[in-house]
């Protein structure tokens, strides 16, 4: 089975097309901060609409609990479409009511409505198949055919993203084919050297990936909340910095495998440790050996990887010919704790070979601290996905799609 992709529809001019994009964007009082989701959107909706479809797009945002929620709404995203796009897009306030209905019925070839946040209503997520199709087969009567384009819900299950795929003729738009073609080279006989970089907060996030990686990259580079927990199992003291007791021996597991493998597994050397998770925040760099010899003790919070290891990651990444990154090296957020994070990006953006950016907080890392998404050879615009995939699990809203 191959993924059917936008020829296999055939003619689209004139008939309505369904797109579940994913525009899940943050917002901050009102104000897109990251427009990435949405500029990811363009290129299937203009191959649409140049095509003279009559395109209906769907998306969620946020998590509301399948009611409206004002905090939630997607007319900020249907203003900034427009703009991308230079030409009105029409909004629905709602789903699958009144609204949603006579937009769709007023629609014209070549122009787009956006509909309500999918989230609002409880079919959309239910975890009962029969409510997510009932909501999936309202969606349905606004179209002749469906298009998936948001490969940041492909790995769940969701009326919008499965059940209506089943309902309508499908197939996958140009950003989900292109997102498959990367992870592809990034499973399948990837240039080397091969590193991969993981930070982010949790180990347990990441088990998954570390496991299904380890017998196929060479470098395995770990910052982030979750260097803490490979630290403590090497018997370091970490004060009072993230640690998931639990995982413990999981990561001596790793560890030992990825030295019979010989995989390197590159442990920071220095961190950046403060007083509290604070902005103004105390901070003080030191040795991994160390980390509890500060003016904070064992209440010290690491919060970033030091310069040293910043240097010493940079260096491999720039050597590697394949480099996949998810994950932020600290608290990006903070200015104090932004450095390890920024190091990492620029390292990316100077390798000779392939960089791929892991959706999620790395892709709002790399925008936020100045980068630009061409500097990179690619920036995922899903990251649970992306991880799911390269944890070599099915997922439901590509199975469905044929692939």
């Amino acid at each position: 089975m191959s993924l059917r992709t936008l020829e296999s529809l055939g003619s689209v001019a004139g008939k309505r097309v369904v797109v579940r994009c994913d525009l899940n964007v943050p917002l901050k009082d009102g104000v897109i901060t990251d427009d990435g989701r949405v500029r990811a959107s363009l290129e299937t909706l203009n191959v649409l609409i140049n095509q003279g479809a009559r395109v209906i797009v769907i998306s969620h945002l946020g998590r509301p609990d399948g009611a409206p929620e004002a905090k939630f709404s997607l007319a900020p995203v249907a203003q900034r479409l427009s703009e991308l796009l230079g030409s009105p897009v029409t909004f629905a306030n709602d789903t699958v009511g009144d609204s949603a209905r006579e937009a769709v019925e007023q629609l014209t070839d070549g122009n787009v409505v956006l509909l309500e946040n999918l989230r609002f209503n409880p079919g959309e997520t239910s975890k009962d198949a029969d409510e997510r199709r009932a909501f999936a087969a309202q969606l349905a009567e606004f179209g002749d055919a469906f298009v998936s384009d948001g490969f940041g819900v492909v790995h769940r299950k969701q009326a919008s993203v499965y059940e209506l795929a089943e309902l309508l003729p499908s197939a996958a738009g140009t950003l989900i084919a292109t997102e498959l073609e990367v992870l592809d080279k990034l499973t399948e006989k990837p240039e080397r050297p091969y590193t991969v970089v993981l930070g982010g907060s949790k180990v347990s996030d990441k088990l998954g990936v570390i496991g299904h990686l380890l017998p196929r990259v060479d470098n395995l580079l770990v910052g982030g909340g979750m260097l803490f927990t490979f630290l403590k199992a090497q018997g370091h003291n970490v004060g009072s910095s993230l640690l998931e007791e639990d995982q413990l021996d999981t990561v001596r597991g790793y560890l030992a495998e990825a030295e019979k493998r010989g995989v390197k597994i590159v442990l920071p050397t220095d961190v950046v440790v403060a007083a509290k998770f604070d902005e103004t925040a105390e901070h003080v760099t030191r040795s991994v050996d160390a980390i509890e010899d500060t003016p904070f003790g064992a209440s010290g919070l690491g919060l970033d990887i030091g310069p040293d290891t910043s240097e010493a990651f940079a260096a491999i990444i720039r050597d590697s010919k394949t480099v996949f990154w998810n994950g932020p090296m600290g608290v990006f957020e903070l200015t104090p704790f932004a450095a390890g994070t920024k190091a990492i990006a620029q390292a990316l953006t100077e390798t000779d070979g392939l960089s791929v950016v892991g959706g999620g907080d790395s892709a709002a890392a790399v925008r936020a601290l100045g980068f630009t998404d061409d500097q990179f050879g690619h920036i995922s615009t899903g990251g649970g996905a992306s991880l799911e995939f390269l944890e070599g699990k099915r997922l439901p809203g590509l199975e469905v799609l044929g692939w």
